[in-house]
């Protein structure tokens, strides 16, 4: 089992951010995540005004300054940039850091940041067919060693290099984060190495039913998955299935209560004894890693995550 972290980019200051990645670098942490926003979403209850520290600018700078930890967004929004500069952004933050860079990938959702900078948000089902139509192509990119041409109904490559390539081989993971059973699903069995089971994401009413964080909701999404690799000719056991877990670490059960009660029911907050058994449950149903997000996501909160949680597991 592989444990890592969400690092909150927002409401926060770079000494913070700083402290948190050393911390992470010199305990035992296995990867590093940032969020892609651009204004803090709603789940935060935080003003506009605050500081958002952007997500790629954060990675490539982890790339410099550790030598162990793996690094990605959760998740990065297609929506937002070109889905080639993204792939070449990729590749050159997988050479920085020597292989440890993971390219987590999802549709886009968050409208108010879309209408703030004047950026498209089409409806659902044309996002979907957009994130659909950049994981073929940013594959394509990755695995090519010629250049593309690529003609698709949004997006479209002429003659086009990605040099240098991937420094891992043969190429960056593409990690998917979402529920979606009719499209995310598919388009990770046509086109990822990696699922992320996106607890922020859990609180949605169909998702709910299956008791918010449970082993239900994400075995029932684990053979909705092998039902679309099936169809697509894929080995299952080549997707790597990781979940990423909103947590508060606390003996105190009011805290535990409103943490809930703000981000929803796909939390783990509890006790060191609580999370660790949750831990456990999702390791024995065969989740390869976990990715924390605590709050607060600073030095002190992922050292006591480290001594009293990942510890366990050692």
């Amino acid at each position: 089992m592989k444990f890592g972290a969400s690092i909150s980019s927002y409401t926060t200051t770079w000494d913070s951010i700083e402290s948190a990645i050393h911390t992470m670098e010199s305990g035992g942490w296995d990867s590093i995540w940032f969020p892609d926003h651009f204004i803090p979403p709603a789940a935060w209850k935080g003003g506009e005004d605050q500081p958002i520290f952007e997500s790629w600018s954060l990675l490539a700078a982890v790339a410099g300054m550790t030598e162990k930890l793996r690094m990605g967004h959760m998740v990065n929004g297609n929506t937002y940039r070109n889905p080639a500069l993204v792939a070449k952004m990729a590749t050159t933050i997988d050479q920085i850091s020597r292989g440890r860079f993971i390219l987590s990938h999802g549709a886009a959702w968050f409208q108010r940041e879309h209408d703030a900078y004047g950026w498209e948000f089409p409806s659902l089902k044309e996002r979907s067919d957009r994130f659909e139509e950049s994981c073929q192509l940013i594959r394509l990119l990755l695995n090519s060693e010629e250049p593309v041409n690529f003609k698709g109904e949004y997006y479209s490559l002429e003659n086009a290099p990605l040099s240098p390539k991937s420094f891992q081989n043969p190429h960056i993971p593409i990690m998917i984060g979402g529920l979606g059973e009719k499209r995310t699903l598919r388009t990770l069995a046509r086109y990822g190495d990696m699922w992320n089971l996106d607890g922020f994401a859990v609180g949605k009413e169909e998702n709910v039913r299956y008791g918010g964080m449970s082993l239900e909701l994400f075995n029932r999404k684990v053979d909705i998955l092998h039902q679309h690799c099936e169809k697509a000719g894929r080995d299952p056991s080549e997707i790597s299935l990781t979940i990423s877990m909103p947590t508060k670490l606390s003996k105190d059960k009011s805290e535990t209560d409103a943490f809930i009660k703000q981000v929803g029911p796909g939390t783990v907050a509890g006790t060191a004894d609580y999370i660790v058994s949750r831990v456990g449950e999702f390791m024995e149903a065969g989740v390869d890693e976990i990715m924390f997000s605590p709050r607060p996501s600073d030095s002190e909160s992922l050292q006591a995550l480290d001594e009293e949680v990942l510890s366990a597991f050692n």
